[in-house]
């Protein structure tokens, strides 16, 4: 997750694999940065849409859509957002906290 902490600064948007990083108040789509497209269940969330248009998970700072977010699980050996955060601001979430083989599901079912 991103804190309230956020400077807005938008360095760890284009280090997402997933796309799963928004600026503040944006809406976000599956489709978005991934190669899912039409329809399809979703490892964690069920039912979902590629191009349906997503409420923003916050209006004032950036936000992770947790239900793209791998964690850099398949890609990197540790969160890129958090490497490259300079006010240490994207953190673990307590309330998303999903195992290595959800993660890696969530990307296969992203990225096909």
């Amino acid at each position: 997750m991103i804190t309230d902490e956020c400077i807005n600064c938008g360095a760890c948007e284009p280090e997402c694999p997933n796309n799963a990083i928004y600026e503040g108040g944006a809406n976000w789509q599956f489709a978005e940065g991934t190669g899912f497209q039409g329809a399809g269940v979703h490892p964690t969330v069920g039912e979902v849409q590629a191009e349906t248009e997503n409420e923003p998970g916050s209006m004032d700072v950036y936000y992770i859509a947790h239900s793209k977010c791998t964690e850099c699980v398949g890609f990197h050996d540790e969160p890129q957002c958090a490497a490259v955060c300079p006010v240490d601001c994207c953190v673990d979430d307590p309330d998303h906290v999903e195992s290595e083989e959800v993660l890696l599901a969530k990307k296969a079912f992203m990225h096909l």
